[in-house]
């Protein structure tokens, strides 16, 4: 049996038992080249960037082409932040017109220019809003509504499981949690205790988040908390097929080895061309420094490599110095 709605269609029971692998979403770094990359080395979903409800309102081109999908067969999943119930409920429609077949608000962004607005990780500290959120985006699409939140604001105010009912009660389909406060920002250990204890609390999916760096841990959490799905962020930086290592592990216990440089090279080469092809010739090829910082870390003379590329004047020029590049760390292996 095929199932059409794209959450009972990700938590379906698999034949090895294993859980369903998400991409994180990261503001700057999921756009739709990189989510098909994952979804290639097996991400169960993907989620977009981060869309601000103000800004898709008034019709900005980037927001529309981060509302653009991975792969045509991969669920699009978009993720919007704000502070207005009316403004979030306008956002969800329009990107649901768009394709959008999950809407996913953010409320665990611990940035200060999105919390300073009231969004993000600022609606832990006001339920009510949360709820009402919540509550406008779910009566204004069709689509299932799924809500990404953290542990609380700080120790001091750790009201995650609260939080977890407000979103089973507002009507929200998967719930993720990121294993730390907004106080730690990134710092410190990702508390999957926490996240195991909000597990308890609803009887919706939860997704657990954060410091999933090895197949090892990701096995590790899922075995200690119960969680319905592991979301893997920073960790697949430069190496997306740690999802595909992960399943692996999950599977069968053996994580397999990553690609040969080879394969690797010709990964990170047909990536380059996508974030040209998706973002134009000027903003594509500034967009993929980061990205080729990523993919060469740890490489020998990987450093001076980046800061040649950072002064490249156009993509042919990167693209002849990434080639020149892989060829000699080809050299070298062999």
């Amino acid at each position: 049996m095929t199932l059409s709605d794209p959450v009972e269609r990700l938590f379906a029971p698999r034949t090895n038992g294993t859980p369903p692998l998400l991409l994180a979403p990261m503001a700057g770094v999921t756009d739709a080249p990189f989510r098909a990359l994952a979804t290639r080395y097996g991400a169960d979903l993907t989620v977009s960037e981060m869309i601000a409800s103000q800004a898709m309102i008034r019709g900005i081109a980037k927001c529309l082409r981060m509302s653009q999908g991975a792969t045509p067969d991969a669920t699009l999943a978009v993720q919007i932040a704000g502070a207005d119930p009316v403004a979030m409920a306008e956002a969800a429609r329009m990107q649901e017109d768009l394709g959008a077949e999950i809407i996913d608000i953010n409320m665990g962004c611990p940035v200060k220019k999105i919390v300073g607005t009231g969004a993000g990780a600022a609606l832990l500290r006001d339920e009510r809003l949360a709820a009402r959120i919540m509550e406008a985006v779910v009566t204004a699409v069709k689509v299932p509504v799924t809500v990404k939140i953290r542990l609380g604001w700080d120790d001091n105010s750790r009201n995650g499981q609260t939080m977890a009912r407000i979103a089973q009660e507002s009507g929200m389909r998967m719930l993720t949690v990121h294993g730390r406060t907004r106080a730690q920002m990134y710092s410190g250990m990702a508390d999957w205790e926490a996240i195991g204890a909000i597990k308890t609390t609803v009887s919706i999916p939860v997704v657990g988040n954060g410091d999933v760096t090895s197949p090892e841990l990701a096995l590790k959490w899922w075995k200690n908390t119960g969680v319905d799905g592991i979301m893997i962020g920073r960790a697949a930086l430069g190496r997306p097929w740690l999802f595909e290592q992960v399943a692996r592990y999950l599977a069968c216990g053996a994580p397999g080895a990553p690609p040969s440089l080879t394969e690797r090279g010709a990964v990170i080469i047909d990536h380059f061309h996508a974030m040209i092809a998706h973002h134009g010739p000027r903003s594509g090829h500034l967009l993929a420094r980061k990205h080729l910082g990523w993919f060469t870390r740890g490489y020998p003379d990987g450093a001076a490599f980046r800061d040649r590329i950072n002064h490249a004047p156009h993509p042919e020029a990167v693209l002849t110095m990434l080639r020149e590049f892989l060829d000699q760390a080809a050299e070298r292996a062999a």
